[in-house]
């Protein structure tokens, strides 16, 4: 049976935490930060990914 190719899109978007969540950086963090708000950056860390996307998300990368 060959193996299943990852998307290479969501690889490099996803990580698991420790605890086996899927997780990802939100958009706007990069550049142009000094003129965001300091709300908008706030509101721009990590995201624990909802648990009904799992099952989507282990076909688009199923070794992670």
């Amino acid at each position: 049976m060959p193996k299943i190719k990852s998307h290479s899109g969501a690889k490099k978007r996803l990580r698991k935490t420790g605890s086996g969540k899927y997780a990802l950086k939100r958009r706007g963090r990069n550049h142009l930060l000094l003129q965001k708000s300091k709300r908008q950056k706030r509101l721009n860390r990590t995201m624990i990914v909802d648990k009904t996307e799992y099952k989507s998300l282990r076909s688009l990368v199923p070794y992670l």
